[in-house]
């Protein structure tokens, strides 16, 4: 009994992180719109807290994994959660500079404020994803328990976007300092899952030593491999999709307080989508998902670019502060590139459950490879956001077409296990 506890215990521990990692990588995107009505501020640009967030994962994949082997998942979350405190802080700080006397300093303590918050999400994920696979007992159960993470992950991002649009309300007049509600929230919630983290007995899987030299034998792992790519170009769909059409929204003079109730919905799209992975996770395999998700993906996108304009339909969102409903009218196509939040929603555990399958001995550094793979955010939203300055926010959604193609090839093909390890 008092084993079936410790493991309730942990998995509780694991999902409330699972939600902490979506409430602080979300801020980004409205943040995005701040940024870019700071000045003259191209697409690529407005992207800076993106760029810092995900190259962390670059830099901190193989030493979070390195970390967990030496000091376990418990030390390690809480080391995770301090280094998040510092970045929270830094973004704060830059904030209270003056945009209008040097608005490159700001951006500068910006970005490291969001780097260094970025490797906290790193190490989080690094945490999570594989204890709650191994909590599962790998497989389909490994995969249904990911999902059930992966509902409370979505429920922060829509509290994350509603609270972010509620704070910006106008988009041309918002500033940096303008955040400071929800990083102070973000901040809370680190300090009391550090307090609660601490005092939580967690059962310790054994993890061999992490060593470089087990990277090459996870990369000769072709389904690992190509999975790992496919997490690169995932982070395209899943971050680029509300990104840019909170961008192309704005800058359709819809008002941003509006834009991120409307947002949010794609977020709980991914909450809905969640709950019924969860539900369906131990008889579905991960590779159908994957297969029918990614097949949506593109007939949804690609829907939404060629839809005509002028054909409106009203949109709904959910005005918390006054508990009604509203009611905005938006392209079509529009609201088809909303709904691919039904198909982002179980993309992300079912893509690590096939990737990992079968590694063995190294599962543990393939996880600190398959989270340096995140920073693929930060590349795609850099392409994305350099398509749109060369043509049109809708034009650029063809980097998620791409995107979702591979995912369907890695589904179909890619993720055969062509050997295991012991």
């Amino acid at each position: 009994m008092s084993q079936t506890k410790k493991q309730w215990g942990a998995i509780i521990v694991m999902i409330a992180l699972f939600a902490m990692i979506a409430f602080v990588t979300n801020l980004c995107t409205p943040m995005a719109t701040i940024i870019k009505n700071q000045g003259e501020i191209s697409n690529v640009l407005a992207q800076i807290g993106n760029y810092g967030n995900f190259v962390a994962y670059l830099i901190m994949g193989i030493p979070a994994g390195m970390l967990i082997a030496k000091f376990g998942y418990k030390k390690t979350a809480l080391i995770g959660l301090v280094v998040g405190c510092i970045g929270i802080l830094i973004q704060w700080y830059s904030g209270q500079l003056n945009a209008q006397e040097n608005l490159g300093l700001v951006f500068t303590v910006y970005l490291i404020g969001a780097f260094i918050a970025g490797l906290c999400m790193c190490i989080l994920n690094c945490v999570v994803n594989p204890m709650l696979n191994i909590l599962g007992g790998g497989g389909n159960q490994g995969n249904q328990l990911i999902q059930i993470g992966g509902v409370f992950n979505s429920t922060a991002a829509v509290a994350c976007y509603i609270l972010m649009g509620a704070l910006i309300a106008d988009a041309t007049k918002a500033k940096i300092a303008d955040a400071t509600p929800a990083l102070m929230i973000a901040l809370a919630i680190f300090v009391i899952a550090f307090v609660v983290i601490l005092f939580t007995k967690i059962e310790e899987p054994k993890q061999a030593p992490v060593q470089l030299s087990l990277i090459g034998g996870a990369l000769k792992h072709r389904h690992f491999t190509l999975g790992a790519l496919a997490i690169f170009l995932y982070m395209g769909i899943e971050v680029g999709v509300p990104n840019f059409v909170q961008q192309y929204l704005v800058a359709d003079g819809i008002p941003a307080s509006t834009v991120g109730l409307l947002v949010a919905v794609y977020w709980f799209m991914m909450l809905v989508g969640r709950f019924v992975g969860a539900g369906i996770g131990s008889k579905v395999s991960a590779r159908a998902m994957i297969t029918t998700v990614s097949t949506a993906t593109i007939a949804l996108v690609l829907f939404g670019m060629f839809a005509p304009t002028d054909i409106i339909v009203n949109f709904p969102g959910v005005d918390w502060g006054k508990l009604e409903l509203i009611w905005q009218p938006v392209p079509v196509g529009i609201f088809a590139f909303l709904l691919v939040g039904l198909c982002t929603s179980v993309m992300w555990g079912a893509i690590f459950n096939m990737a990992v399958e079968g590694l063995g001995k190294y599962t543990a550094v393939a996880s600190g490879i398959f989270m340096t793979m995140v920073f693929g955010c930060a590349v795609m939203m850099a392409i994305q956001g350099y398509v749109a300055d060369l043509t049109n926010y809708i034009t650029s959604f063809w980097v998620v077409v791409f995107c979702a193609a591979y995912l369907l090839f890695y589904a179909l093909i890619g993720s055969r296990v062509s050997k295991r390890e012991d």
